[in-house]
């Protein structure tokens, strides 16, 4: 079998997230026909891969473990704040996305890489978290809880901060969805949710690290360097 760890870049710009899970599906869809064709298996030939880059308007999605009860506010309220709602197939329970947030999405064919599961969610929260100590943030991972978390200077669990959200779909080693970094957001939209169900951790952003707005374009560069790098090298 080819293996094909070239990774084909698409920068989305602000898109509602209906019509960036649209474009994911597509692509899916175009490395599954492929797959099916047996065209992994033919010399020359090889499933591609994608990487999109975007953010969008002010949007919460709630994954296959979450629910409404992880919503602290009614529609009604949603509506007035002009803030979107959709259920989606991603891992995870309910989170928030607006613009200043860096999104990933990966449909990427595994088995051009390796087929572990586990391993592709280190790999994603490793790149992060080396792209945060670009910035001079240290940040890390918490056992039995995905993502890229702040650790509390006073070492006290519970003030621990969340800095990206992770959740994924895969089908026939063909991924979905990926990544949320909180670069400049407005982090207020958090305190509506119990982020990724879990209610006794905080919500932070490279800003709010830092003190200063940071360009989410050289924060992107950043990412997709490592990113590649990773998937080149693993």
């Amino acid at each position: 079998m080819i293996r094909n760890k070239a990774i084909g870049i698409k920068s989305l710009g602000l898109i509602s997230y209906e019509t960036a899970y649209r474009i994911q599906e597509l692509y899916y869809k175009n490395i599954l026909e492929k797959k099916k064709n047996g065209f992994a298996n033919y010399s020359g030939q090889c499933s591609p891969n994608y990487l999109l880059f975007c953010e969008h308007p002010p949007t919460y999605t709630i994954g296959s473990s979450g629910s409404t009860e992880q919503l602290l506010v009614d529609t009604v309220v949603l509506k007035k704040q002009s803030i979107a709602l959709y259920q989606t197939n991603r891992g995870g329970g309910i989170t928030y996305h607006g613009p200043g947030q860096l999104i990933a999405y990966f449909i990427i064919d595994l088995e051009n890489f390796f087929t572990s599961i586990d391993r592709y969610l280190r790999l994603l929260e490793e790149a992060v978290i080396e792209t945060l100590a670009y910035f001079h943030i240290i940040a890390t991972q918490l056992p039995g809880l995905t993502g890229v978390w702040i650790k509390a200077a006073n070492t006290q669990p519970h003030l621990d901060s969340k800095i990206c959200s992770i959740g994924i779909r895969v089908s026939r080693w063909i991924t979905m969805h990926g990544l949320a970094l909180n670069v400049n957001n407005d982090l207020e939209p958090f305190k509506q949710i119990i982020p990724c169900g879990i209610s006794t951790k905080k919500v932070t952003s490279i800003q709010q690290e830092i003190q200063r707005t940071t360009c989410i374009k050289r924060v992107t560069a950043v990412l997709e360097k490592i990113i590649l790098e990773k998937f080149y090298y693993s």
